[in-house]
């Protein structure tokens, strides 16, 4: 499977996973309609949004810093075609990390849907076939990444992801769910993302 290296450069407080579905551009898509977005797309596959948290929030860069190291996002196992996902609304994300539980939940959670996603950025940029949108997570049973995890990511109907963590600063953080996320989303109402915790 894939690696993923946490610098010793980024001077996160913690790395979160995210499970998400991606979206597979199929053809070029500028100002679409929500109603024309469906036609534009190929296919879907797993995406693991890796987060470094920590940045100033707000900052010029904070974001770009939080999801942009080399080896961050993996994507896999498997591209599938539109036509095999018959609701891409209804599909099960499920993460462990060395066997335990984290993230379960339905893109049913999603506060945006596809074509919605679709409409919103091809106002913006001009997408191009085999672009990719990830859609957002549910921040319900994120937990740290740390050297040595070996998470496993199975999207239903598509298969599942290996992934290894390699840390050269060997840094840690408390293992399991963090709680302290958890809670702050469900305070929060919702999630900035694309999806919010289910009720």
């Amino acid at each position: 499977g894939d690696t993923v290296h946490l610098s010793p450069d980024c001077h996160a407080t913690i790395f979160h996973h995210e499970a998400e579905l991606a979206v597979i551009m199929g053809s070029d898509a500028k100002n679409v309609s929500q109603e024309e977005a469906m036609d534009k797309v190929f296919g879907y596959t797993g995406f693991i949004d890796v987060s470094a948290r920590g940045f100033e929030p707000g900052g010029r860069t904070s974001f770009f810093q939080v999801k942009s190291w080399p080896t961050f996002g993996p994507m896999g196992p498997f591209i599938i075609t539109k036509d095999e996902v018959p609701d891409p609304h209804d599909v099960s994300l499920h993460i462990t990390n060395n066997g335990e539980d984290r993230q379960a939940f339905n893109t049913d959670d999603m506060a945006h849907k596809i074509p919605e996603c679709i409409e919103f950025i091809s106002r913006i940029a001009h997408l191009r076939a085999g672009d990719v949108i990830s859609t957002g997570t549910n921040h319900q049973g994120l937990g740290a990444l740390q050297d040595g995890d070996r998470i496993e990511f199975t999207v239903g109907g598509i298969g599942t992801l290996h992934v290894n963590v390699e840390d050269p600063a060997k840094r840690e953080w408390r293992r399991g769910v963090d709680t302290e996320m958890a809670e702050r989303m469900r305070q929060a109402g919702g999630s900035s993302m694309g999806m919010g915790p289910r009720s």
